[in-house]
């Protein structure tokens, strides 16, 4: 039982492939495969099956002891920028689960400013929604990650961002463009393209408060989606601006009833996060706590 077992473990259930592991870690996929057979012959159980259709499946036992390794593995990189910051190595990663929009508008700053103090950090990025995200953050598959406002109930460390204003969008030629800002009233008769996600909450609450309810003509998940079906000028839709802001071929007004959504950064515990993870997470402090204070007193 070694550690590097752990490690090639652990890599093939988070990429769900022996073959991608293998590249990610360097290694042949015959050496991965070694790896995971010996912790199953030096153990006595399986902990992986291999599916056609549904792919690699951990066994009961496999998934209660996948929890151990992550700790394991989790603890040992933890140890190890203990020791690269006594050794004023500054040497080390960070993983970094990220959504679309935190990921062109937020990310780039953080990273720039960290970058200059922190030459030789490296940066795992991983792109995911807002439910694997949170899901990272749990296992221990990144070290940071940026999240929606938590409920008051959250067992993450959070910092506060920015507020991410709630805009209309449409596409080409449409009459909105003649006007500056946008009442609910004037969305009472428009084919709307609603969002299914974490922030249609957001959307229903605009649309409540005003007294109307929304001319719902599409349902849709995926926020990359709906900005096409905008821009082919199949409806409008009401969404953060921070994404809708970022994609071509459409245009967005503010709205007279203001709706935010905060976006912040979060890691699992502050107490037991490595020095470079407390290192970026001051550098956010710094860069986007002033502005907080600012924004609440617009």
């Amino acid at each position: 039982m070694t550690l590097a077992r752990f490690e090639i473990f652990t890599k093939v259930v988070e990429l769900g492939s022996f073959t991608k592991a293998a590249e990610t870690l360097n290694l042949t996929q015959s050496a991965v495969s070694h790896a995971v057979a010996g912790l199953e012959a030096e153990w006595g159980v399986t902990l992986l099956l291999r599916d056609r259709r549904r792919g690699l499946l951990l066994t009961e036992v496999g998934q209660k002891t996948l929890v151990h390794m992550q700790d394991i593995v989790n603890s040992v990189y933890k140890m190890k920028q203990e020791l690269a910051l006594v050794s004023n190595l500054e040497a080390g990663s960070i993983r970094v689960g990220s959504f679309t929009s935190a990921s062109s508008s937020l990310l780039p700053r953080l990273i720039s400013a960290f970058h200059r103090k922190y030459p030789n950090i490296e940066f795992v990025f991983y792109e995911g929604t807002y439910e694997e995200i949170e899901e990272w953050l749990d296992t221990g598959v990144v070290d940071i990650g940026f999240v929606l406002q938590p409920n008051e109930n959250t067992k993450f460390h959070t910092i506060p961002l920015v507020r991410d204003r709630m805009v209309v969008a449409f596409g080409a030629d449409h009459r909105f463009h003649q006007v500056s800002v946008v009442d609910v009233q004037q969305l009472e008769s428009e084919p709307m393209i609603m969002p299914k996600g974490v922030y249609r909450t957001h959307v229903n609450d605009i649309f409540l408060e005003a007294g109307y309810k929304p001319c719902i003509r599409f349902e849709v998940m995926d926020c990359n989606t709906i900005a096409n079906m905008v821009q082919e000028g199949l409806g409008i839709t009401i969404g953060p601006e921070l994404f809708l802001t970022s994609q071509s071929g459409i245009t967005t007004r503010h709205l007279t009833q203001l709706k935010w959504r905060s976006i912040e950064l979060a890691c699992p515990s502050l107490q037991s996060a490595s020095p470079a993870v407390r290192a970026f997470l001051a550098i956010a402090e710094d860069i986007y706590q002033p502005a907080q204070v600012e924004d609440k007193t617009v």
